[in-house]
């Protein structure tokens, strides 16, 4: 392992367990209130990222995509939530509600290491690595949520537009899912979906929380 790999990972590891962990959490919870048991019965409602962890996609995934592209990109992924959509009270609505938890749980915690770094930097904290592992909070949660609401499935954002679309045209695009990872895989190594889509919507997302951390700033500043 170089030393830049090293780094990476000491920087990144914190932020990347508690992005996927709590993402995947959160998609259960939603479940659970809106009918369906199936991630709690597996054990999968908790916050131990032992019960999230896929060691490829949570941890070596994203570190070789990190030195790969020069920290321009990043993604990783956990052991899937079972979701029952049958099982849920309204299936078609509720399944909407169900995928969002996940992204808005990346959002909220993008956010709070904005809190954090801004602590950190109103306590004259000089250790610099704590100022890293704020920072890279900060992308690796934006990343992860505008990344998720692609809108294909398996990502988040296509089963949105399944539960949006009518049920002829949310058949059809379900169809995809199988498929979908590979479509997505190859759209982010063409640079298509970072192009058009994820670095739009970060810049967004970031001018978002900024506004969303500027009280704060003004307070403590």
């Amino acid at each position: 392992m170089t030393d830049q790999m090293i780094q990476a990972f000491t920087v990144f590891a914190l932020p990347v367990l508690f992005a996927i962990t709590l993402h995947e959490a959160a998609h259960g919870w939603m479940a659970r209130r809106l009918g369906d048991n199936s991630a709690y019965m597996m054990g999968r409602v908790t916050l131990n990222p032992m019960r999230h962890i896929d060691p490829i996609g949570t941890i070596l995934v994203p570190l070789v995509l990190y030195v790969a592209t020069g920290g321009s990109f990043l993604f990783g992924y956990a052991k899937p939530v079972p979701v029952n959509f049958s099982a849920l009270r309204h299936p078609k609505r509720d399944m909407i509600w169900v995928a969002l938890a996940g992204p808005l749980s990346n959002l909220l915690q993008a956010f709070l290491w904005g809190v954090l770094l801004i602590l950190l930097q109103a306590a004259r904290v000089n250790e610099i690595y704590f100022h890293d592992v704020a920072r890279a909070g900060i992308v690796v949660n934006i990343v992860m949520f505008v990344f998720n609401l692609f809108p294909l499935p398996p990502l988040d954002g296509g089963r949105v537009l399944v539960g949006i679309l009518p049920i002829r045209q949310a058949i059809a695009l379900s169809r995809i899912e199988p498929y979908g990872f590979f479509i997505v895989m190859a759209l982010v190594l063409t640079n298509i979906i970072t192009t058009f889509w994820l670095l739009p919507l970060m810049e967004i997302t970031r001018v978002l929380l900024n506004l969303l951390l500027s009280p704060l700033r003004l307070l403590l500043f």
